[in-house]
């Protein structure tokens, strides 16, 4: 999506971006960036209002039921998981490297 007005910050970045800002997981930085889009280009401001409002919806249709119990613990495992596998890679890459620069 785009307006066709150039921008500062694009368009597809900040639509990329549009659920962290949502969810307030942006730095304040980031957040000035996508608010400043927004007040000069109107289709952002019309998807960022639309997000908000089935985020709203869903918060007010779902909010009541609890999560399975054992849904943390899955979520954790799953992070477990994926860290290990990222420290097994690095570990892996920094070896590679250091044979290179041995031979």
């Amino acid at each position: 999506m785009s307006c066709g007005n150039p921008h500062e910050t694009d368009c597809g970045e900040v639509l990329d971006h549009l659920y962290e800002y949502l969810d307030n997981e942006m730095a304040e930085g980031d957040c000035a960036k996508l608010r400043e889009h927004f007040e000069e280009c109107s289709p952002c401001l019309e998807k960022y209002g639309l997000e908000q409002a089935i985020k709203a919806l869903i918060k007010r249709s779902c909010g009541c039921d609890a999560p399975p119990s054992d849904l943390r613990s899955k979520v954790l495992a799953r992070i477990d998981t994926i860290r290990t596998a990222q420290r097994e890679r690095a570990d892996t890459t920094y070896a590679a490297a250091e044979t290179v620069t041995q031979d």
